[in-house]
């Protein structure tokens, strides 16, 4: 009898939580009960152009529930993308990004999904020392940069007439320079372990994978440093002589030397493992 009772007790509290989960849904829902997809858009705009982004979200997502195949269909699609992103939740971004590029191959807007879900990964690989501190870019999460990289290439490789190609292009070159200069800190990196084998093959690729980088300097002094502890006397000489014939005042482009602290972490602690 008890244990009947202890049961009936619990299955009437949970029936008058979700009743009352149910009310609190339905009253949400009130609010909007008489809007057609029309004002459902409008709203969501301004609330956009108020930077209102979770109310925005809100509109947008009971405008696709209630309106599928309405006009506003594929802009809303979109829309909810960039708004995602602003609410800083990328992942959901991106996978509207994706949903709408998959939907809606041939939208005229098409190419910005490409270019939005480049912007969502390029913000995404700044990590919180970066936000707050000076930093060195290149020091960014490589996956976020690679990923971000290739959305940007893929715009410019479908869409080269696009007017967020030209941007894109900048923002590829920037990014291939940060992974360049990624690869040199891993290979600073092994050189103060005493892997010195592993930071000439490190700089190696450098060399190899990103010509035409500022990287290409501080790699070859890398290299240099650990080919002479490896007691490789041509290299070293060979490695040396190229590095004067093609800098002989030095790096042309002076590496970030603000990010002190992030220097210091990165060398104490190695921030590449």
């Amino acid at each position: 009898m008890r244990s009947f009772l202890l049961n009936f007790l619990i299955f009437s509290s949970l029936v008058i939580v979700l009743q009352g989960c149910e009310t609190l849904n339905k009253s949400d829902s009130d609010e909007y009960i008489d809007w057609d997809a029309k004002e459902f858009h409008d709203n969501a705009q301004s609330a956009m152009e108020h930077e209102n982004y979770q109310k925005a979200i809100k509109l947008y997502e009971t405008l696709e529930t209630r309106y599928p195949f309405g006009e506003y269909a594929a802009q809303t699609q979109l829309n909810l993308a960039y708004a995602y992103y602003k609410n800083d939740d990328p992942d959901t971004a991106v996978a509207a990004a994706d949903r709408f590029i998959k939907i809606n191959p041939r939208h005229p807007n098409v190419d910005y999904a490409y270019y939005l879900k480049g912007l969502i990964n390029f913000n995404r690989s700044i990590g919180f020392l970066e936000r707050f501190l000076p930093t060195d870019s290149s020091q960014r999460n490589p996956s976020n940069v690679k990923e971000a990289y290739d959305n940007f290439d893929l715009l410019a490789r479908r869409f080269p007439d696009s007017k967020y190609t030209a941007d894109s292009i900048q923002r590829m070159q920037a990014l291939r320079n940060d992974l360049a200069m990624y690869e040199v800190h891993v290979a600073r990196f092994y050189l103060k372990r005493r892997a010195y084998i592993a930071a000439a093959n490190r700089s190696g690729y450098v060399i190899n994978e990103f010509p035409r980088t500022p990287a290409i300097p501080y790699a070859l002094q890398v290299m240099e440093k650990a080919y002479a502890k490896l007691d490789l006397d041509k290299l070293t000489t060979d490695t040396k002589r190229i590095y004067k014939i093609n800098y002989p005042d030095g790096p042309p482009v002076v590496e970030h030397k603000d990010a002190s602290f992030v220097h210091w972490l990165w060398d104490s602690i190695g921030l590449d493992q």
